[in-house]
């Protein structure tokens, strides 16, 4: 993907999910599937690695992408994840690093779901979808189906995050028009998290974070995140 089109892209992301900001509430309880509600006591989930990118905003607001940045904010959100999962009662396994690249297309896949579940459902108004009845009705189809094969899994948990940080350069120019009453925009952290049915590629989990705060950068503040993108994982049945 160039890098002109990864640009267009995150400040696509970035704007469609800003109802969220306005509706937290409203989101959060459209974030399930019809029907479904909690997990099988020893349900098997298959974690995919996170799906993350981060950049630099520059004083002009031009967006710059952070390799180093990036690499370690996977690595945080590997861990995080590991950290949350395994102390459920369900049968986690990650996705091995060697399978990251065979199943790249299928999260490029979920990106764009997920996407359209931001923009279509959560968001609503004049953006919402009349076919969709107000309801969670996304799904992967059987492009999961490989996933399922190989691992075995009942689901698999998707992860996606772009998060950008102003530069310092960005900073002092926020100061200064500050001071002359006119306001300019830092980084912003959109993240989505997805929970997919393996035998049929439903979506039947969706949360969204989107917030002007929150660091990848570091180990505890992407913990912090990922436990809030998670808060509202479905809970294992008491059954």
């Amino acid at each position: 993907m160039s890098l002109l089109i990864r640009r267009y892209l995150v400040v696509f992301f970035l704007f469609s999910a800003l109802p969220a900001v306005l509706s937290p509430a409203l989101a959060q309880s459209k974030n399930r599937a019809p029907g479904f509600s909690d997990l099988a006591k020893e349900a098997s989930i298959l974690v995919m690695t996170p799906d993350v990118e981060l950049y630099s905003i520059s004083a002009g607001g031009v967006i710059e992408p952070k390799a180093d940045w990036t690499e370690s904010a996977q690595r945080h959100l590997q861990a995080s994840l590991q950290t949350r999962m395994t102390g459920s009662q369900l049968k986690v396994q990650f996705l091995p690093e060697e399978d990251g690249d065979a199943f790249a297309e299928i999260s490029a896949l979920h990106a764009a779901v997920a996407q359209s579940i931001a923009l279509h459902h959560l968001s609503g108004g004049n953006l919402k979808l009349p076919t969709k009845n107000d309801q969670m009705d996304w799904s992967l189809g059987d492009a999961v189906t490989p996933i399922r094969q190989k691992h075995g899994a009942d689901y698999a948990l998707f992860v996606w995050f772009r998060d950008s940080y102003a530069s310092s350069e960005r900073k002092a120019a926020m100061f200064a028009m500050a001071l002359l009453g006119i306001g300019i925009s830092g980084g912003i952290q959109v993240g989505y998290a997805s929970l997919v049915d393996l035998k049929n590629g439903q979506v039947l989990w969706f949360n969204r974070l989107l917030r002007g705060t929150g660091d990848l950068r570091e180990q505890a503040p992407a913990t912090e995140t990922v436990n809030a993108l998670l808060n509202d994982f479905p809970a294992v049945a008491a059954r």
